[in-house]
């Protein structure tokens, strides 16, 4: 496998260098789903595209079991030295890299799956609404298996060491606007500050308090308030909320919160506070049997001593929204280090492209290793594990 890999890696860094210099932002990815149709179609794979939105699945192989892959494929929308643009700071290139890695290193080994395998190529994971079109178009109904991939930071795992789970946390953000009135600067009296009433806000969000065993966090991370008149007090801001909490209990407790403050806030100022969910994603549901397969492929690949205890993140992904659909699906996600600095979403983000290709022949095991369960499943109880795999 090893061998084959390297005959694919040229090619592969250019695809990634490829992607990397063309990210695209949620629901906006078209000439993604472009580039990796046409590479795929060309491959001889079948494509299948949607008339209403972006991404693509590949199919090939047939029986009673389907596994799938699913691979991210937005970018963020940042500054980046001074420019606000397009920018793969979260590695969703890289791991539209490795899910084609592992398409192709399929085909060089010539490898016909025992049933079906099904490889996901999601839109708009940054604005946790991706998956859930992906679920609303039928795509993972027939799963029985599903594996995702993330690059972790080096404050997680470092370059050479891989975690057979990613244990995110729920995430979500909220938008509001204070609705007040606007004063002359020498009489306050006769309006509502909409400055004073936001910091009110942050001052009541610091005080929520949760059991400190459980991570969380609420914080507002964006305030518009006033004009060019520097005499004018302003009465209407917009402002967004982001709220992270590592159970999916804990955050609806601060969702519950950040209402009842809000409601009092507006309440004492006699203005109007209006929230509204902009997008959320929940927290991670691990299948220990897909867990325990994935295990097996890092241990193969890296050796026992780089296969690391998956850890507890405060960052959020719509993956989960899966199995939260599905509760019959097993899934869970690869944590690959790769020495990433500073940090996801930081817009001068860098990691070692060479684990890319760690992340390939782990995921490549990873489905073998799956299929060989469940076929052996079959053999020995002598049922159909599409319908209730163990």
């Amino acid at each position: 496998m090893k061998t084959l890999l390297a005959e694919l890696k040229p090619r592969l860094c250019e695809i990634f260098d490829h992607l990397h210099q063309h990210p695209e932002v949620s629901w906006q990815e078209t000439e993604t789903t472009a580039y990796l149709s046409k590479l795929l179609e060309a491959e001889g794979f079948q494509v299948r595209t949607f008339c209403d939105c972006t991404g693509l699945v590949v199919e090939y192989g047939d029986g009673p079991y389907t596994v799938g892959l699913r691979s991210d494929i937005d970018s963020l929308w940042q500054e980046v030295g001074g420019t606000f643009q397009a920018n793969h700071s979260c590695g969703h290139d890289a791991h539209m890299t490795m899910t084609l890695g592992v398409l192709l290193l399929l085909k060089k080994l010539n490898y016909q799956p025992s049933g079906k395998l099904k490889f996901i190529f999601q839109p708009a994971e940054e604005k946790g609404t991706g998956a859930l079109k992906m679920v609303e178009k039928g795509v993972i109904d027939d799963l029985d298996f599903l594996y995702g991939v993330h690059l972790r930071p080096i404050q997680e795992l470092q370059a050479g060491e891989a975690a057979p789970a990613i244990l995110h946390g729920a995430a979500k953000f909220i938008a509001g606007e204070i609705i007040g009135e606007d004063a002359h600067g020498a009489r306050p009296h006769l309006g509502k500050n909409a400055i004073e009433i936001g910091a009110s806000l942050v001052q009541e969000l610091s005080k929520i308090h949760l059991d400190p065993m459980i991570p969380y966090s609420v914080k507002m991370t964006k305030f518009h308030a006033g004009g060019e008149s520097s005499n004018l007090i302003p009465g209407h801001a917009s402002f967004h909320l982001d709220l992270r909490a590592q159970t999916n209990d804990a955050m609806e407790f601060i969702t519950k919160k950040v209402i009842t403050i809000t409601k009092a806030l507006a309440e004492m100022y006699e203005v109007e506070i209006p929230l509204e969910t902009k997008a959320e994603v929940v927290g991670a549901t691990v299948h220990p049997k897909a867990r325990e397969l994935m295990a097996k492929a890092i241990t193969d690949t890296l050796g026992a001593e780089h296969l690391v205890e998956p850890a507890p993140t405060s960052g959020g992904e719509d993956f989960h929204f899966y199995t939260l659909k599905r509760p019959q699906l097993k899934a869970t996600m690869l944590g690959l280090g790769c020495d990433l600095k500073p940090g996801l979403h930081h817009p001068d983000m860098t990691f070692n492209r060479d684990a890319i290709f760690d992340g390939i022949e782990i995921l490549t095991k990873t489905i073998l290793n799956t299929f060989e369960f469940l076929e052996g499943g079959t053999q020995h109880d002598g049922s159909n594990r599409k319908a209730n795999p163990s």
